[in-house]
Formats: structure tokens, C-alpha cells, sequence
């Protein structure tokens, strides 16, 4: 049988899994890549290829090393870099091809509530936002590991997908995953009011506001004793050190 060229809405699927699986954990028998292989009409095999493939795209895995396979095709190198830079239209339209070729709708596919929502306009964008949020949370708990990246927590539920620079300061970035930290509740929403930070070097650094709190036994455990330490990294899309300075310059209580 003759070999079948990949479509340009194949491989924007793929593309989806690239950054929902933790490149550790790609193999043919992922539940994922066996549930999407069988809505494109391809091999789990195949499928996980195809992630290889966006792996020797990224930067900073060349860096570590990690090259991804070699062999291939230049709409693989199109996809990338049409949505490298745009977060947004790769999120909806990947879920909303998903959600096309499962014969099933949005928000089936993504497990998002619209009960409470009213039709029209308001619906769609409402709808578009929950699917992109629900995209940025899966990357970015995905490329940690799920596990907090300062503590080491891995309950999913505590769990939060932290923006660097805030949802309502950079329309651009909001679901950049270079634009995310995988942080527990309290130390998200630490991050979020600038009472820690992570250096460009990685490193957790803790604001003069908990100087009135040293002897706190709660705060040593919570906050000092992760001063100057290093963050856990994530397997692919290592945090922006331009959004990291942003963070440090504009929220951070130094």
C-alpha cells in the first residue's frame, strides 16, 4: 500500500500531543496517542514519530541533548513555526479538529461545563477561553511532570498553572507554556502577589515581607526553606527568562 502524506490537520493534532505528554513518556502504548492515532486513522506508532519529530524543533532540548528524530517533513517545520508564536489559534483549533473527526462536540472533547453559559456570541467566546485555559493547564502540568516546581508536590488537584507574566497584562502570551510554572495553590498565589519570584538563573528567591515572620516555623517550612534553591525544571519549554525578569522587575516585592 502506498504511503499516505500526513494532512496539515493531522499533524496540528500531533502537535496538541506534543506539548500535552511529557517527552519522557511517549511510546506507542500512551493512552493518548493510542486514542488520537484512532481518530486520525494512523498507528500509535506513527503517531509517536510524528511527536519525535516537533522534539528537534525545540530550542532548549537541543540543549539537554535531546535532538527528537531526524527525518522529518517540511510541514512538520511549517506547523511548528506558524504556531510557535501563536498559542492561541493552536490551543482552539487543534480541540476543535479533535472534537471534528471524534463526531463528537467541543465540549465533549474538552469536559468543560456550559450548562450556565447563554447561545450566541457570548457562548463562543466564553467556550474558546475555557478550551484555551484547559490547553495551558494540561502543557504546562505536563511539561513538570505535574509536580510543583518549587516543592516537589505532585497532587494534580493542588496543582495550578501559574502564569509568569499575568493573563491580563500580555494578550499574546497567555497560553505560551514558556509563560508557566507549575506551582501548588499557596505558592501560586505567593507568586502571583509578589512575594516570591524565580530568577533567571532558576532559582527561588523570597520577598522582605516575610523578614516580620522569620521565627514563624510555618514560614521556614513554607518559604525559607526553599530560598535560593533551584526550581525543578520542566522537560520542554523552560520558563522564559524575559517573562522571569518581567516577573522579578514589576511584581516581585524586592
Amino acid at each position: 500500500m502506498p504511503r499516505v502524506n500526513w494532512t496539515r490537520e493531522e499533524t496540528i493534532i500531533t502537535l496538541n500531543l506534543y506539548c500535552k505528554i511529557p517527552f519522557n513518556r511517549v511510546s506507542s502504548n500512551h493512552p493518548e496517542i493510542i486514542r488520537i492515532s484512532q481518530i486520525i486513522g494512523r498507528s500509535p506508532n506513527a503517531v509517536k514519530m510524528k511527536i519525535g519529530n516537533f522534539g528537534r524543533f525545540d530550542p532548549e532540548l537541543r540543549k539537554r541533548g535531546i535532538v527528537g528524530l531526524s527525518n522529518g517533513s517540511k510541514l512538520d517545520q511549517i506547523i511548528w513555526d506558524e504556531f510557535n508564536n501563536n498559542w492561541d489559534d493552536l490551543a482552539y483549533e487543534s480541540e476543535v479538529l479533535i472534537a471534528k473527526l471524534s463526531n463528537k462536540s467541543l465540549e465533549e472533547i474538552t469536559g468543560i461545563e456550559t450548562f450556565n453559559i447563554p447561545e450566541g456570541k457570548e457562548r463562543e467566546s466564553i467556550v474558546k477561553q475555557r478550551v484555551n485555559q484547559n490547553f495551558f493547564r494540561s502543557t504546562v502540568l505536563s511539561c513538570y511532570n505535574s509536580q510543583c516546581c518549587i516543592t516537589g508536590l505532585s497532587i494534580p488537584n493542588f496543582l495550578v498553572a501559574s502564569h509568569i507574566i499575568p493573563w491580563s497584562k500580555d494578550k499574546k502570551n497567555r497560553l505560551n507554556p514558556r509563560n508557566g510554572l507549575c506551582l501548588n495553590y499557596l505558592h501560586d498565589k505567593a507568586f502571583d502577589k509578589g512575594y516570591i519570584t524565580i530568577t533567571q538563573d532558576y532559582k527561588v528567591k523570597v520577598s522582605r515581607y516575610f523578614n516580620d515572620f522569620q521565627k514563624d516555623n510555618s514560614v521556614i517550612d513554607l518559604f525559607f526553606k526553599y530560598k535560593d534553591h533551584n526550581i525543578i525544571l520542566p522537560s520542554k519549554f523552560l520558563p522564559s527568562r524575559e517573562f522571569l525578569e518581567y516577573h522579578k522587575t514589576n511584581i516581585f516585592i524586592s
